[in-house]
């Protein structure tokens, strides 16, 4: 039997599917497309579309242990709950999901309130699963770093809330923890939700002045303005992921994004490495790493 991932294409699941075949465990990784990607040894490919039943079907029938993680889409609950039902009927009973931070606060924006459906699911079906909330992701500034760079501007509107940004490599580590830790169980584990945070709350300026120490020149925050953020957004994309976007950064900007005290304690310990800072994420990128 084997560990699926979904997701296993993008920033987060890559790296999980790379961290469980260093842990020399049996890999499948779902994609749409068979060949659009180089796994790394030993992983199998396993095409199917989240959307087609009868492919999901077949993709969970000899799988023993499966990762989720859904993009932001417009139909992200459906291709959710589709699969945990899925997995339930094959007999699936050990599940790592990944959802976000404050899924459960954040009410009014729609990827948040989607992911929070899912784990209401997960916790009313008693569904033997990890359930992941991350804060920002530190990878998400990648986008930027050209601006940054040429301009002098950090653009992200995080406001002065503080916002507990973790790098994606911490993430995938605490999933590959949990997957292992579920997968060589003897039987099924209760349920655990787990929020994933970076070691330091950041504000926009702060961020700004990191930036500013790396490159050795002033880097100044843009400021607030969330509809000169989501029409910046609007125009290389869909309007709906926009807004979305924007609903979460006033979010962001009135409650911060921060997890109990002794989180970060808890998740050093898990993954057996201090947690990686934003400064050391800011030199990767300058440094082109």
């Amino acid at each position: 039997m084997s560990i699926l991932v979904i997701g296993a294409t993008g920033t987060i699941g890559s790296l999980v599917t790379q961290g469980l075949a260093n842990a020399n465990v049996e890999v499948k990784a779902l994609v749409r497309q068979a060949g659009k990607r180089a796994f790394p040894a030993g992983v199998t490919e396993v095409v199917a579309d989240l959307t087609d039943v009868a492919s999901m079907r077949t993709a969970l029938s000899s799988v023993r242990t499966l990762f989720l993680l859904n993009a932001v889409t417009p139909d992200e609950v459906t291709q959710a709950l589709v699969t945990l039902n899925l997995a339930r009927e094959a007999g699936i009973e050990r599940i790592v999901y990944l959802s976000v931070i404050h899924a459960d606060t954040f009410s009014n924006v729609p990827h948040f309130t989607g992911k929070y459906t899912v784990e209401r699911m997960i916790e009313r079906l008693d569904i033997p699963a990890t359930i992941l909330r991350p804060a920002y992701f530190m990878q998400n500034d990648r986008m930027v770093q050209q601006t940054i760079q040429d301009y002098s501007v950090y653009p992200m509107p995080i406001g002065a809330a503080g916002v507990c940004m973790i790098d994606a490599r911490d993430i995938a580590d605490v999933a590959v923890a949990e997957l292992l830790r579920r997968d060589k169980a003897a039987a099924a584990l209760d349920r655990l939700t787990l929020e994933l945070i970076g070691p330091q709350a950041l504000t926009g300026a702060s961020v700004a002045n990191i930036w500013s120490a790396v490159l050795g020149r002033e880097v100044a925050y843009g400021g607030d303005d969330v509809v000169a953020f989501e029409g910046q957004l609007a125009s290389h994309g869909p309007a709906w992921l926009a807004y979305d976007m924007r609903l979460m950064m006033e979010g962001i900007q009135a409650d911060g994004m921060r997890a109990a005290e002794g989180t970060v304690e808890r998740l050093q310990t898990l993954i057996g490495h201090p947690l990686r800072t934003y400064e050391d994420f800011v030199r990767e990128a300058v440094a082109g790493v």
